[in-house]
């Protein structure tokens, strides 16, 4: 089976779960290029969780930083042009809040799976201050026991957020 294929159907057995445990489904990503049968059943199960607040659970689909990035710049233009929104009023935090991931926290942690040292267009803006861990072990072979060690490692990192030892 395909990747899409998998996705629509984790959605049809997993969403009553979600719901069940108070779970909120959001996607990040352009979902448009996805055929219209996964866009209605992720809509379907967004809707159904869009109350639940014990977690959220965020899918990138489809995503890239870069594009999130230009997409905000675009919104800004376009309020600017408007007269909603003035250049003077654009700081890093209203710019953050036009990102598809502006209603999450920055993530502190990002672990790389497979050795891979490279962030590959993934919340460019987000992980400007967050610890990056790299394993080896490869995504699917990731388990509760290579989390630990990195939530480990992280608890023993110096969080400086750009600055410099003093």
């Amino acid at each position: 089976l395909g990747l899409m294929n998998l996705l629509e159907q984790y959605l049809e057995k997993e969403t009553k779960n979600l719901v069940a445990n108070g779970v909120k489904l959001c996607f990040l990503g352009d979902l448009s290029a996805l055929s219209q049968r996964l866009q209605d059943k992720i809509e379907e199960s967004i809707e159904q969780t869009r109350n639940n607040t014990n977690l959220t659970l965020n899918i990138a689909l489809n995503y890239g930083g870069r594009a999130d990035i230009v997409n905000a710049a675009k919104i800004c233009a376009k309020k600017v042009q408007s007269g909603t929104l003035k250049i003077e009023e654009i700081d890093e935090d209203f710019f953050a809040s036009q990102l598809s991931t502006g209603h999450l926290p920055d993530p502190e942690l990002l672990i790389r799976t497979s050795a891979e040292m490279r962030v590959s267009n993934f919340l460019l803006w987000e992980i400007a201050y967050s610890e990056i861990w790299v394993t080896p072990v490869l995504w699917p072979d990731f388990k509760n026991e290579h989390l630990l060690e990195a939530i480990s490692w992280f608890s023993k990192r110096d969080r400086r957020f750009g600055g410099i030892n003093s």
